[in-house]
């Protein structure tokens, strides 16, 4: 198998988990966070649906310097519009991964602002780096939801409100 099937095998596993977690989110919980600090749900939801897009971007760019490019997410303001908008970019995402080239996957990708650099990786771990923000992210947004009571889907086996405990 090669490196790109594995990752979009890699993908496609953790968006049927990412959809679950996403398609429970209440639409009136939209503006809900469990501290100051914490982002809002709908900022939560919005970066977890954006981030199969980042895949796009580690294929398609060297860089992403937010001083040049300021990082913009859309504002979705329903469960609905947050599950369409992460179709849309797992799509984006895996259409990218099917048609790359394996031989750019050593070629570094910088993340900065300006002359601040927060990161320089190859592009492959740059890919990775997505899925594991995709895992972090969602268990987060599971904690919110835990905090709100509403049941929690299981990620890599049932959930306990699945098992009813």
């Amino acid at each position: 198998m090669t490196t790109i099937n594995m990752l979009l095998k890699e993908l496609e596993q953790e968006a049927q988990t990412t959809r679950k977690m996403l398609s429970r989110i209440p639409d009136d919980k939209f503006d809900w966070q469990p501290h100051p600090k914490s982002m809002s749900i709908r900022r939560l939801a919005t970066h977890i649906a954006d981030l199969p897009a980042w895949v796009t971007m580690a294929i398609t760019t060297d860089e992403l310097d937010f001083a040049s490019s300021p990082y913009k997410e859309e504002v979705l303001n329903d469960t609905a519009s947050i599950l369409d908008y992460f179709e849309r970019s797992l799509k984006n995402g895996k259409e990218q991964l099917e048609k790359a080239d394996e031989s750019t996957f050593d070629k570094p990708w910088t993340l900065r602002n300006g002359e601040e650099i927060y990161a320089v990786n190859p592009k492959h771990e740059v890919i990775r780096m997505t899925y594991c923000q995709i895992v972090h992210h969602r268990a987060q947004l599971g904690v919110y939801l835990r905090l709100l009571d509403v049941p929690i889907p299981g990620s890599y086996g049932p959930s306990a409100d699945e098992m009813g405990f």
